[in-house]
């Protein structure tokens, strides 16, 4: 999963044989890095139609245009956002049947698909870290001179993640945590590129991520030094998800694409294509390189009413844990 700071709305057009179906989505997704480019072609050979990207800062601006949204479809809005797009009354039901997910959370949501997620986790270079922490409490328990960048849970998705993760593991003890924790956070920006880019360099020890960051590292680049720590806590999940917009004048197209999401053909592109895992895919069809990722046996997570409700108080903790 990549979080890249918003920027300016643009599109990116895909050739079109009749009006396309407008997706807004975020920076990362349609970037040429990113899977949407591969998955808008998936779907053009799939059912003759087309996909036309609108990027940028997605619920943010939904919340602007209101009913008058020229969207068809949101993909990339995650679980711990899903209340608030679902109390803006713009999307419909999903209508898509969900099963045989291969999720370690069980899927309930009648408005928002999902199409991968992945473990929130604290990644580390094996050639400067010989022994790392088993668990979040071993984590705070670490010499203050462990360097850790991390992203701002107000700007960032991950930095939320990791903010709602202390809550589900230290309950009220949640500003306790991260005051322990703080000494060790040598840097805290406001998304995850900048961190990651910071771990890369070698200017921290540690870096905010998730569990199938390595994935890259293994895959792309022959570099198995980078791991993930497992705590034995459990391991916060991110799911990325998709939902219709009621008032889209397209909706048989846009509920062709809502079913074509967990399909083998767009799933099969999420893992190299978003460096994470598929919703619904096959663990035998996963790339070789997966199969040497550093995975926990606790999945956590918040439904998407129960994160809203807590997230105020999850990032106030981490703002008075911060200056104790």
């Amino acid at each position: 999963m990549r979080h890249h700071l918003a920027i300016p709305f643009a599109l990116l057009a895909m050739p079109a044989t009749a009006e396309p179906l407008t997706v807004y989505a975020p920076d990362y997704f349609a970037s040429e890095w990113g899977p949407g480019p591969a998955i808008a072609a998936a779907f053009e050979a799939a059912t003759g139609e087309t996909l036309e990207y609108v990027t940028g800062d997605v619920l943010p601006r939904l919340r602007l245009e209101g009913d008058a949204t020229p969207a068809d479809v949101v993909i990339g809005l995650n679980t711990d956002d899903a209340e608030r797009a679902r109390q803006t009354g713009l999307f419909a039901p999903h209508g898509v049947e969900i099963e045989g997910l291969t999720m370690p959370v069980e899927w309930t949501d009648e408005t928002f698909v999902p199409f991968n997620w992945s473990h929130t986790a604290f990644v580390y270079d094996t050639t400067r870290i010989d022994d790392a922490p088993g668990s979040f409490q071993a984590l705070l328990d670490a010499p203050d001179d462990l360097a850790i960048a991390i992203q701002d849970p107000r700007t960032s998705v991950s930095g939320l993640a990791l903010a709602l993760w202390i809550k589900k593991v230290f309950g009220d003890e949640a500003e306790e945590a991260w005051a322990e924790l703080a000494p060790k956070i040598t840097t805290v920006t406001r998304g995850w590129s900048e961190s990651y880019g910071l771990f890369t360099e070698g200017e921290v020890d540690m870096v905010l991520s998730y569990t199938t960051s390595p994935a890259y590292h293994i895959i792309a680049e022959g570099d198995d030094t980078k791991r993930a720590a497992i705590f034995d806590e459990g391991h916060y999940v991110l799911v990325e998800t998709a939902g219709q917009i009621a008032q889209t004048d397209q909706p048989e197209l846009a509920q062709q694409f809502l079913d074509f999401i967990l399909t083998d053909e767009f799933q099969s592109i999420i893992p190299e294509g978003n460096w994470s895992f598929p919703a619904k895919l096959d663990p035998e069809k996963l790339p070789e390189g997966f199969a040497q990722l550093d995975m926990p046996e606790t999945a956590l997570i918040y439904g998407s009413a129960e994160a809203e409700a807590v997230r105020e108080d999850a990032v106030a903790a981490f703002e008075r844990g911060m200056r104790r």
